[in-house]
């Protein structure tokens, strides 16, 4: 079973996939959009990044503020979710993702990398975090999917 991860920015949506067996999280890209509100290219490359690798479901990081409220960016990031669902077939859950950017950032800091490499990979890093905690509280949930499909 392979669960695919996006965190959904304003010009990016970092990309990471699970295992088979959804253990762990690799960073596979980041998308880049010049307009935000644009976002055909950006679907058509997760469409064949979901048939590449045979997707199951989607996690998409919910940007919610440290005082569990809201935003706008939330909104948006819902908004997002129905297309995803609507254009991909797919299953898509939010997934509270305060901090990912943070602890991924810390990962790159601890990995000795320059400023400018971490921007280069920063949003990837972050739905490597993202789904990587989504795997972790969600261990015996997938363990138990991926059963029913052997």
């Amino acid at each position: 079973m392979r669960i695919l991860c996006l965190d959904f920015g304003e010009k990016t949506i970092g990309v990471a996939i699970s295992d088979p067996f959804g253990w762990t999280a690799q960073g596979l890209e980041i998308i880049r959009r010049k307009n935000e509100n644009d976002l055909v290219s950006s679907m058509a490359r997760l469409k064949e990044i979901c048939a590449e690798y045979t997707v199951d479901f989607i996690v998409l990081g919910y940007p919610k503020n440290m005082n569990n409220t809201e935003g706008s960016r939330a909104q948006k990031t819902e908004n997002f979710k129905k297309r995803l669902e609507k254009e991909l077939k797919l299953k898509v859950e939010l997934w509270d993702e305060r901090l990912s950017t943070a602890g991924a950032e810390r990962n790159l800091l601890e990995a000795d990398l320059s400023r400018g490499k971490r921007k280069k990979v920063i949003d990837k890093m972050a739905a490597v975090f993202i789904l990587q905690g989504y795997l972790g509280a969600n261990a015996s949930k997938i363990k138990n999917q991926g059963e029913s499909y052997e």
